[in-house]
């Protein structure tokens, strides 16, 4: 059976924000990643900050779980690492129409209409289980 994870991530609207959160208190970016795509919370170190350079440890804790895939095949259920600054990254999951992130300044999950302003430095699909 097929996963929707687009629907999973969208479930996850209004649940409210939370820096290293991972339950229904709140959750951050990979909190969103975590419940949508059924990860170990235990895998993702709690104690980082939201800014600074994580990218390979991003990437590496990525790998177990995803494989990449080009920007071109970009679809639904898809999670998306961005770059929002120099030295902050940020993960989002593409719906149909838009995606689907923890949004630090609205302190809320939302889904963003389109596809996002800042650069998707990859793109990365869940292997199958």
């Amino acid at each position: 059976m097929k996963i929707d994870y687009a629907a999973r991530a969208r479930a996850l609207v209004g649940t409210p924000f939370r820096l290293q959160g991972r339950g229904v208190g709140g959750v951050d970016c990979v909190g969103v990643a975590v419940a949508t795509f059924g990860l170990v919370a235990e895998a993702v170190r709690s104690n980082y900050h939201m800014r600074g350079d994580h990218e390979a440890e991003v990437r590496a804790f990525l790998a177990h779980d995803f494989r990449r895939v080009r920007g071109s095949q970009l679809r639904p259920g898809d999670l998306m690492l961005m770059r929002v600054a120099s030295d902050q990254l940020h993960l989002g999951v593409r719906t149909a129409a838009g995606f689907v992130h923890a949004h630090a300044g609205l302190r809320r999950v939302v889904e963003t209409p389109g596809l996002p302003d800042w650069p998707i430095l990859s793109i990365f699909r869940r292997r199958s289980t």
